[in-house]
């Protein structure tokens, strides 16, 4: 299996505060890896180191097979914290926007990237009078347009109603599915990433304290009977209640 990212002893301290410790975490072409934590276990810092956009303290990664990030991150498609969107431009034009940024010029990918995460009906409508879930559907658009292997969500769901979230869900599976795009995705909403993700890791306090597969979660769930595994419950258990 092609290791797409792997972490070794990643860590970062602010000051003399540990947020992420030791982290030593692998996920692999295909995967849909659900990272999970309550907030503030160090689940975006970890993001931002292995996007650039901070430097850890002890360790170190690497992105396909490769210690050279500078070159492997324009392989990367991220959406952090809140999405950086023109608000008086449609999304077309945030689109347009972009590829000017990366010296994309064929124009044409846009129309298709638009019809996949469901925003090719929008015509004028400006970004700013877009629901939350169609803003989180256009910056995930904007991850897409240089063709990312790997693709970075950091708790896509924040915020939306039911079919915000469920319209998230699919066009991550479409895209892992379809496009075979690898996902890293962390969340909080246990109950929803049990439904699509395929492999798991759990950190918490800075401590990445279990990797498990879809397969393990349901052998370590089971009851005997055919109920669905309870991530939520199995997470709790794994950090000691809350």
């Amino acid at each position: 299996m092609d290791v797409i990212l792997q972490t070794k002893n990643l860590t970062k301290k602010y000051g003399n505060k540990i947020v992420v410790d030791h982290v030593s975490m692998t996920i692999c072409k295909g995967d849909i890896y659900g990272f999970i934590g309550k907030n503030g276990a160090g689940k975006t810092t970890l993001i931002r180191m292995v996007c650039g956009l901070a430097k850890p303290t002890i360790g170190n990664l690497s992105l396909f097979g490769s210690d050279h990030l500078v070159e492997k991150r324009a392989k990367l498609g991220t959406v952090i914290e809140s999405p950086a969107l023109f608000p008086n431009m449609t999304a077309r034009e945030n689109l347009i926007v972009q590829c000017k940024l990366q010296n994309i010029t064929d124009l044409r990918k846009i129309d298709e990237i638009l019809e996949l995460v469901g925003l090719h009906d929008t015509n004028k409508k400006k970004a700013k009078n877009f629901s939350l879930g169609m803003r989180q559907r256009l910056a995930i658009a904007i991850a897409l347009i240089g063709e990312p292997e790997l693709l970075i969500l950091d708790e896509p769901t924040n915020g939306l109603d039911p079919e915000g979230i469920k319209e998230i869900r699919e066009l991550i599976v479409h895209l892992n599915q379809a496009k075979g795009l690898t996902v890293l995705i962390s969340s909080h909403i246990l109950g929803e990433l049990s439904k699509f993700a395929t492999r798991y890791g759990i950190i918490h306090k800075g401590k990445l304290i279990e990797e498990l597969t879809e397969e393990d979660l349901w052998k370590r769930c089971s009851d005997g009977n055919s109920n669905e595994p309870d991530l939520e419950e199995y997470f709790l258990k794994a950090i000691g209640g809350r």
